[in-house]
């Protein structure tokens, strides 16, 4: 048993060269890669520019291969990434500047075989403005101000440079896009500063003299390779494909040799000498084949192209009616435009549709009717002949709801002579809808909805209450009748008349302790509200709603101080108030007060006339006994 073993280390040790390793069969090529700047190599400042690596590899199958890419900048690693993708890899330098300026390449390494592109130099263009602020706009000889010079938006190594009139005063090197700097003056007077900067980029590269020369001479590998495809013309659909990839005049001496056959980046196969593969054509597929010699560093090819020639157009699917609802009768259609009658009969190209339980019932070829379905569907067609199968374009059916009949309603409150609102609503129906108002049988206006929150208002007005029930609406979304709704149903509002403002008792009637009734009344619709007003009283004096149209006003025992202006004001769902005219109220005095007051009177007067007659009689008795005495006297002294 060990010596078993000892021989079969010694015949794998004879048939591996020492510290090699056993590697899979290579599945995969590198063609070549390029590095492309978009949009342009020379821009200005703020484009956002694309460096696109654009790698051409052939592999077997779809096998994804993990791809290594580098991008770099005046030979400096900048970006990396790894992806399985197949797609160009990109790297965005958004808003350059021109510290992006450089020359540019990529490299891609797959599973330890690379290759780098061509260098490409992008040049920016453009630098912004610079912008100069001080701390200090007046200082006296020898203070220090602080000067900060910015540049926006620029990035990398930058020089600032501060001057004093055409005078370079300071210098500052920074990574920033700004500097500050103190700044002293000795000198009196007026000074003008400024400052400018310098972006430092690689240094445009010199040519030396040329040197001596030497002379080699190069001779070509006698070695070329063959493609060769069957059949040479006329390619249909379904036919049988051969391709060879041979080598001719092979070079035993060279190591390395790999032959490659490939369509468009999908590696066929691969071998050394010869390679051959077999398929069916089909009409978009690639038409471009490669057979791809590699030894070392030579590399020879030959290309091919074939022309396919469709058997049949890949099919479209057709509805009709073209507005659709919800089971109604319809009918598809399912056709290929074009065919090869010269390899293809029409019986053997045959239509189907898919999904197959779809209700619908063939009648003919590519015909299929029967009622739509009441919810959204997709159908797809199938076309088939000879082994080859297409589909069409989805079809998305989307069935329409008939509207149902429309609902009339009145929006607020209809009064006469005032312009309102008609709402026309149907509860169920495909937009767009269009709602047509009528009068009588007379088309008034049409409104479309075609948003779901979308209502139908018509604005109309009426003089007489009569006409409201003379409104109707339809609704109308298909090319079916449309549906009429009922009447319209609502209550119209007459305006109030102005009030008419009646006193019991009679203004010229009334006293003191009477009872007042003050009635107001109006022409209209109820219910009404009435208001009664005093002059000079903002409040009413009494508020009352009535379902008839006129009320009163009650005052009990009237007074002198129920003296006074008074109307009243109505008001109703029309919203319009009106006022009456006013009365004005003069309160007398009672009847028995007037009595008193009379009798009173006449007493006083009589008191006075006897009290008159009495101081009359009195001081007359007087004045004759006087005249009596003085005769006496008179006599008296006569007779002494």
């Amino acid at each position: 048993m060990g010596l078993l073993l000892l021989l079969t280390s010694a015949l794998l040790s004879s048939h591996f060269h020492p510290g090699s390793v056993v590697k899979a069969q290579r599945s995969f090529t590198i063609k070549d890669i390029a590095l492309f700047i978009e949009p342009s190599s020379n821009v200005s400042r703020d484009t956002n520019v694309i460096l696109r690596c654009q790698a051409n590899v052939s592999s077997f199958g779809h096998e994804a291969l993990s791809r290594e890419y580098t991008i770099y900048k005046d030979g400096n690693t900048v970006y990396t990434k790894t992806s399985s993708s197949s797609e160009d890899l990109l790297y965005r330098l958004s808003e350059v500047r021109i510290s992006n300026t450089g020359k540019y390449s990529c490299k891609i390494n797959i599973e330890g075989t690379e290759m780098t592109s061509g260098a490409r130099k992008l040049t920016v263009t453009g630098l912004s403005k610079p912008v100069l602020h001080i701390n200090k706009g007046v200082v006296t000889e020898g203070e220090e101000i602080t000067a900060r010079c910015t540049a926006h938006g620029e990035t990398g190594s930058i020089f600032f440079y501060f001057y004093d009139d055409s005078t370079e005063i300071e210098e500052r090197k920074v990574n920033s896009n700004q500097a500050e700097v103190t700044l002293r003056f000795s000198s009196a007077g007026i000074h003008r500063i400024h400052c400018a900067y310098t972006v430092l980029v690689t240094a445009d590269s010199f040519k030396s003299k040329e040197s001596n020369a030497v002379t080699v001479s190069v001779k070509e590998i006698p070695v070329a390779v063959v493609l060769e495809i069957l059949p040479h013309s006329k390619i249909y659909e379904g036919d049988e494909l051969f391709i060879s990839c041979t080598v001719q005049n092979p070079q035993p001496t060279y190591e390395g040799v790999h032959l490659y056959l490939s369509q468009g980046n999908q590696l066929l196969s691969r071998g050394d000498t010869k390679v051959n593969h077999s398929s069916i054509a089909l009409a978009n597929d690639i038409r471009d084949f490669e057979c791809r010699l590699q030894m070392g560093g030579v590399v020879r090819s030959d290309t091919g192209t074939i022309s396919v020639t469709e058997l049949f157009s890949v099919p479209t699917l057709t509805i009709s009616p073209a507005e659709v609802f919800q089971r109604e009768y319809i009918t598809l259609t399912c056709k290929s435009e074009s065919s090869a009658p010269e390899r293809l009969d029409q019986e053997e190209l045959t239509y189907a549709l898919d999904p197959p339980g779809s209700l619908l019932v063939s009648e003919g070829p590519g015909i299929f009717s029967g009622n739509a379905l009441p919810y959204d569907f997709n159908y797809t067609c199938v076309a088939r002949a000879k082994g080859i199968e297409k589909h069409s374009e989805a079809l998305a059916l989307r069935p329409k709801v008939p509207v149902t009949t429309p609902k009339i309603s009145v929006v607020g409150r209809v009064v006469l002579g005032k312009p309102f609102q008609i709402l026309c609503q149907s509860d169920i129906g495909s937009l767009p809808i269009n709602y047509t108002l009528l009068k009588g049988y007379d088309q008034l206006s049409t409104a479309a909805v075609t948003q779901p929150f979308q209502q139908a208002l018509f604005t109309v007005s009426v003089d007489r209450p009569d006409e409201v029930s003379k409104f109707m609406c339809e609704a109308k979304n298909s090319h079916r009748e449309a549906p009429l709704s009922r009447r319209l149903n609502a209550t119209a509002i007459e305006p109030l008349s102005r009030p008419i403002l009646t006193v019991i008792p009679d203004v010229a009637e009334i006293s003191e302790e009477d009872q007042l009734l003050l009635i107001c009344g109006v022409r209209g619709t109820p219910p009404v509200t009435f208001k009664w007003y005093r002059v000079g009283t903002e409040q009413p004096l009494s508020t009352t709603t009535s379902n008839n149209n006129n009320t009163d006003y009650q005052v009990h025992s009237l007074s002198k101080e129920h003296s006074g202006v008074y109307y009243c004001e109505a008001v109703n769902y029309a919203n319009n108030v009106v006022r009456s005219e006013r009365v004005t109220i003069e309160v007398r005095l009672a009847l028995w007060k007037k009595l008193v007051i009379g009798g009173s009177c006449l007493l006083a007067l009589f008191v006075l006339v006897v009290v008159s007659v009495l101081c009359f009689r009195s001081k007359r008795g007087k004045r004759e006994a006087a005249a009596e005495l003085s005769v006496l006297r008179a006599l008296n002294q006569m007779t002494l």
